[in-house]
């Protein structure tokens, strides 16, 4: 299964130490998990969703990432509540019975957030990511022609 992750650089490493610091949608702080996106387009949006509307002055060392995993994703059921999502996944690391789980994502339901526990005993032998630089200016922008567009150029 290939897994996409959008990150800055200094924070390429899949130990979920971000998550562990801060918590994440399904995990408390103080749990690591490493967040994957099931298709690239999805990691991308996710990202967006946090970052400021006018992208000026944002950090431009964003990587996006892939790696391989032989593994099939425990599927997560659909809770609403923010306490019993991270009552299921903290359960779910504390367990340690699967790699990976999946959940429906909340910015692209066609699509799924795999959360990896980093503290399995087969998350060694999942592959650092193949990365390449993403830079949210160059896919954002408008092409000639629409912005001609928006200046009323064209009608």
């Amino acid at each position: 299964m290939k897994l996409w992750r959008l990150t800055r650089a200094p924070y390429v490493a899949l130990d979920g130490a971000g998550p562990e610091r801060h918590g994440a949608r399904y995990t408390s702080p103080g749990l690591p998990v490493v967040n994957f996106a099931s298709e690239a387009g999805l990691a991308v949006l996710v990202a967006l969703r946090y970052l400021p509307h006018d992208l000026a002055g944002i950090d431009q060392d964003y990587l996006l990432g892939w790696t391989e995993v032989d593994a099939v994703p425990e599927r997560f059921p659909e809770v609403t509540d923010a306490a019993e999502k991270r009552a299921l996944g903290d359960k779910w690391l504390a367990s340690g019975r699967s790699l990976l789980a999946a959940v429906r994502s909340a910015v692209l339901p066609e699509a799924d957030v795999v959360m990896m526990n980093p503290r399995h005993a087969d998350a060694a032998r999942v592959a650092p990511l193949i990365t390449r630089p993403f830079s949210f200016a160059d896919c954002l922008h408008l092409p000639p022609m629409l912005e001609t567009y928006e200046r009323g150029d064209l009608k």
